[in-house]
């Protein structure tokens, strides 16, 4: 039982660790990110930018290919800076609640929610692009209270936050090992998942990588980006839905 427990510990490869990530193997998970950690790093890094970049091209196609292109560098942009802003949020809340995680670890687990998050989200991409290529296309002419462009901005949302919630449960057992009780580790997870949702989905609304006015030039990051916020964006296109003559 030994060497089968040290053979994954020793050569993390991009691989192996997903399919440790994916199958939420605490054990290895912990020994890794206290004797691989820079290699933990660095291949999470890599399923964010390849996982998330994947589903925002696929999100993007909707309106052209540089629009594709925008979203497929944004998404990936917007959860490592949420990782960087979460980690030193999230250090600082763990020892409150009893679990005794330090900066560093902090930002390693938040990476690694986020890595299966992206995994995740790669894997959904054919899906939304489904989505995307069944769905009438983007003009110039469309409004924001066309029902089709409500209805793929909540469908790809959901898949989002539907990956989110996953990366994040995932992250349950391997809290257990650093916190005296599942109780302590039930109470990170939820403070952790409210600070992801509430930073992330600001920087998310700053960045917009998402599928803007049709109206509005094509640019990486507009001025008019600062106005509004996420959460009145899903709720206006919940209604437009629910209650659209």
């Amino acid at each position: 039982m030994t060497s089968v427990r040290s053979n994954p510990i020793s050569v993390p490869s991009a691989l192996s660790l997903g399919d440790v990530l994916l199958r939420a193997d605490a054990w290895v998970l912990r020994e890794w990110i206290l004797k691989r950690r820079a290699t933990v790093i660095w291949l999470c890094v890599l399923f964010v930018i390849t996982g998330a970049g994947a589903y925002g091209a696929a999100t993007g196609s909707w309106r052209d290919s540089l629009q594709a292109l925008y979203t497929g560098i944004k998404l990936p942009l917007v959860i490592l800076l949420t990782t960087a802003g979460n980690g030193l949020l999230n250090g600082m809340l763990a020892p409150l609640l009893g679990v005794n995680v330090g900066f560093r670890q902090s930002f390693v687990l938040v990476l690694i929610s986020f890595a299966i998050t992206s995994l995740i989200l790669g894997g959904l991409s054919p899906v939304a692009l489904f989505v995307v290529w069944n769905t009438p296309p983007l003009t110039a002419g469309m409004q924001l209270s066309a029902p089709e462009y409500g209805f793929l901005q909540l469908t790809l949302a959901t898949f989002i936050a539907f990956a989110g919630l996953i990366g994040n449960l995932k992250l349950l057992p391997l809290l257990g090992h650093w916190s005296k009780s599942r109780s302590g580790a039930r109470n990170v997870l939820l403070a952790w998942l409210c600070v992801n949702l509430f930073l992330g989905s600001q920087i998310a609304w700053v960045m917009r990588p998402f599928i803007w006015d049709p109206a509005e030039n094509r640019a990486f990051i507009g001025r008019e980006y600062l106005r509004g916020s996420f959460y009145e964006t899903v709720f206006t296109a919940a209604g437009r839905l629910i209650f659209r003559d």
